[in-house]
């Protein structure tokens, strides 16, 4: 009997090493771990300073806002706050905060956290790049431009403790909108305290053991380079409704590597696709494939600071020699269409006239004019890109097409997205490529970007006139009026061209058949707490 156990037992070990192992997948499935590819090494936590789309979607994991978007239609639904209402003349806002908000560390979250916040955002000290969000609140951008010091005269005032009464400026419909971006969030004021100055920027807060939020996932681990890891926060308000029990985000920034991830079963949901392999997944796998409409303007930014682009007629030159029909017929394959305005069109109803078409003659007559015709004394000119699925291939083409019909020499710079971004804020650079996905549904949400005092305006160019238009237009309650002053305002844009239209987005991403309650979404962000895995 025991020779024949002894026989046995090898089959046994072969039977079992021949057994189909579990994917991480498979495993996050039994676990409620979702696993996300996000495309890029976090750059910031800290929400008020966040700068990179792929940072805000982990943010909106950590932290909640008064309000939260709701992914199908874009609008404002209850957060931190139950109800809200308007002053009939749109000036005063009163925002009633649920009793059972909390900090992840079991402290009440209050109305006083939210103002402390946000005269946090605004002290010019702390640099926040998205602080003219909030210029909306009466005095914030004299606040934030040091015209003002005391904070108490800020449009933002706690009641008690469940009460904030917000006072504006100008009416701004659109304010519950605002207050779901992560600007707008709360940070704990006594856990920053702990780690000295609340306005020194780098801060060892947003470390896993440092870290406090108030969204329906807490950090629990951030290995650079390698993943995140969120876990679902008990003390969050709504904890009941969150099925997940973690959420890991990879930073893969090769989409390529993304997509055979995905395959092997080591992620549930990629950041994008490689356009090289859009049809395939359209034939062979079309449940796994995710083409959702985004709110996207992908570009070409010009440092206006720096020749040769201190010329004009070389920024529109190089503008108008851009084959927009052709990037999208060779790099997109149904992944974008041909940007010739800088706003998405439909923009809460907003289209723009004012287009920039490609006519090669024309911008050789402005070559010639500025004084390089046929490109003759232009330097060689550095394209740095964002190392993602589209930005290098998009600058290759124009390489082709600059050198081709403008005489015009190009070389590409790939980098990851932290530095690039860094040389952005910076103005280290000279030509970039370049993105913006809209904060909200708004024409003003890509038109703001450009005034000469934004933190976001990364390109070094200034005009009164469209510093003046956007004024105007916030100033305007009629909605078809101040549409008609956006008009002006892109008009001038496209015309002095410190960036150049190439192409709107699709986002084009892959999805495992577990994934239950991740809806399209324009902004592109998502409720995690509304997401959860089920076997198909």
């Amino acid at each position: 009997m025991l020779r024949r156990l002894t026989l046995i037992l090898p089959y046994l070990v072969l039977l079992g090493g021949c057994a189909k192992r579990e994917t991480p997948a498979e495993a996050g499935l039994r676990t409620g771990t979702l696993l996300v590819g996000n495309l890029a090494e976090p750059q910031e936590l800290d929400p008020q300073l966040i700068a990179a789309y792929t940072d805000q979607n982990i943010a909106v994991a950590l932290f909640e806002g008064l309000c939260a978007l709701d992914e199908r239609s874009s609008q404002p639904v209850p957060g931190v706050a139950e109800r809200w209402v308007a002053s009939p003349d749109g000036l005063t806002w009163t925002f009633h905060l649920r009793a059972t908000a909390k900090w992840s560390n079991g402290e009440s979250l209050t109305a006083h956290d939210f103002v402390a916040s946000w005269r946090r955002v605004l002290n010019p000290a702390l640099a926040a790049e998205y602080a003219y969000l909030l210029y909306p609140l009466k005095n914030a951008a004299a606040l934030n431009a040091g015209q003002m010091t005391d904070f108490s005269a800020l449009g933002a005032e706690a009641l008690d403790d469940r009460t904030l009464r917000i006072t504006l400026e100008r009416p701004t419909p659109f304010l519950p909108a605002l207050t779901a971006q992560p600007v707008w969030f709360p940070v704990n004021p006594r856990a920053l305290a702990k780690f000295g100055d609340a306005n020194r920027r780098q801060s060892a807060w947003t470390r896993p053991e440092n870290l406090v939020g108030n969204g329906p996932f807490t950090l629990a681990e951030w290995t650079p380079s390698a993943r995140l890891v969120v876990a679902k926060n008990p003390a969050y308000w709504d904890a009941a409704s969150v099925r997940l029990s973690q959420i890991i985000f990879f930073p893969t920034e090769s989409p390529d590597v993304e997509e055979r991830n995905f395959r092997a079963g080591q992620v549930h949901l990629t950041y994008g696709l490689p356009t090289s392999k859009l049809a395939t997944y359209q034939r062979e796998n079309p449940a796994a494939l995710r083409l959702d409409p985004f709110l996207q303007a992908i570009f070409l930014r010009f440092n206006t600071t720096r020749p040769p682009f201190t010329d004009a007629r070389v920024r529109r030159a190089l503008s108008l020699a851009v084959d927009r029909d052709a990037i999208a017929a060779s790099v997109l394959r149904g992944a974008g269409t041909p940007a010739r305005s800088f706003t998405p069109p439909d923009c809460a109803g907003y289209t723009a006239r004012a287009s920039v078409p490609t006519d090669f003659e024309a911008a050789r007559r402005l070559l010639a004019e500025a004084g390089f015709p046929g490109g003759r004394g232009l330097p060689v000119l550095e394209l740095q890109v964002r190392n993602d699925e589209h930005q290098p291939r998009v600058a290759e083409v124009l390489q082709a097409q600059w050198a081709k019909e403008l005489g015009v020499s190009l070389t590409l710079a790939p980098l990851e997205q932290k530095t690039w971004v860094q040389n952005q804020q910076t103005l280290n650079y000279t030509l970039s490529g370049a993105g913006w996905i809209g904060d909200f549904v708004d024409p003003v949400t890509f038109l703001d970007l450009f005034v000469s005092t934004g933190g976001n305006n990364w390109t070094g160019w200034a005009s009164a006139d469209y510093d003046r238009f956007i004024a105007q237009a916030a100033a305007t309650p009629d909605p078809a009026a101040r549409r008609e002053i956006f008009q002006q305002a892109e008009i001038l844009l496209l015309e002095q061209a410190p960036v150049a239209p190439v192409f709107f987005g699709t986002r084009a991403y892959l999805i495992h058949s577990s994934v239950k309650g991740w809806e399209p979404s324009l902004l592109g962000l998502h409720q995690y707490k509304r997401v959860y895995l089920q076997k198909p």
